[in-house]
């Protein structure tokens, strides 16, 4: 392999791109589409806890990671597939090697994949120097994933539609404890479930406020993966607990990061998780703010 120059001279394996993980702080399922997607709100809200990944330019074109990593083949790795997406779709003649240093637990609903995705072309937008504007990836990521475009708007968003539909929203500081019970859920299977609610009343974006609404894909992930149940009841000791996404990952928000912390200390020794920020903008809205004014 033949490494290129990054821009300014340096190069980009010495830099750890972040992909953070998220929140669904509430998710409806309002209906379903003629197409058999679902209609959703959700409210999203990025934590300073989460993947990173690092980016090795090649001269060969070849899109490559570099690292192992246990049940993640690279064919189906989202940040692989975001990298060919981009190169095919802005023809560029380099190709890239990445790195994925994956803290985040696979279907665990906390959008690893997809914020891994997303870091992928943020980075890949300015390694490549396409200057590509925050619209044209987005509608990219899309294709990808549902969930990849609000790591792409960059801020926290109330998101209607499949997901891509955003609006910022303002959110009060907070921290939060994430448990992530040991099991993986396919997101297609809570769904596809019977008995999913699939027509919870529309909220407007005035009437929300932390607490408000809940997650319609709880019932049916607990109802299936009863661990998921036992951490939501621990958790409930502390306040409102919710799950994230389509499982597995559960959270509780707390006001200050000392209070988290004590909860989290106190969790029975076979539940796992991490104590992290809420945060507004994704640690790297600037090169995503750069994007979005070259539009």
């Amino acid at each position: 392999m033949t490494d290129l120059p990054l821009p300014g001279g340096s190069m980009d394996a010495e830099r750890w791109y972040p992909a953070p993980a998220k929140l669904n702080l509430m998710l409806h399922v309002v209906g379903r589409r003629p197409d058999g997607y679902h209609e959703l709100q959700t409210v999203f809200r990025f934590l300073d806890h989460g993947d990173r990944l690092a980016f090795r330019l090649r001269r060969d074109g070849v899109v490559t990671r570099t690292n192992p990593i246990p049940g993640l083949d690279p064919e189906s790795d989202l940040c692989v597939r975001a990298a060919l997406a981009l190169r095919q779709a802005a023809a560029v003649p380099e190709g890239v090697a990445i790195t994925l240093d994956k803290r985040l637990p696979m279907g665990a609903g906390l959008g690893g994949g997809s914020s891994d995705a997303a870091t992928t072309l943020i980075a890949l937008n300015r390694l490549w120097r396409l200057d590509w504007p925050e619209e044209r990836l987005r509608e990219l990521g899309l294709a990808l994933g549902a969930d990849v475009p609000v790591f792409l708007f960059g801020r926290a968003a109330f998101a209607q539609g499949v997901g891509e539909r955003l609006t910022p929203i303002a959110l009060p500081d907070a921290w939060y404890v994430v448990l992530t019970p040991a099991v993986s859920v396919p997101t297609a299977r809570i769904f596809a479930h019977p008995q999913l609610t699939r027509n919870s009343n529309r909220i407007k974006l005035p009437a929300f406020f932390p607490g408000v609404g809940r997650n319609d894909l709880e019932p049916v992930a607990v109802s299936l993966y009863p661990e998921i149940g036992r951490h939501l009841a621990w958790l409930a000791r502390y306040g409102e607990a919710r799950m994230t996404g389509s499982g597995s990952a559960v959270f509780a928000p707390f006001a200050d990061e000392a209070a988290a912390r004590r909860a989290f200390d106190a969790r029975p020794p076979d539940m796992d998780g991490f104590v992290a920020r809420g945060l507004v903008d994704h640690p790297l809205a600037d090169l995503i703010l750069g994007s979005r004014q070259a539009g």
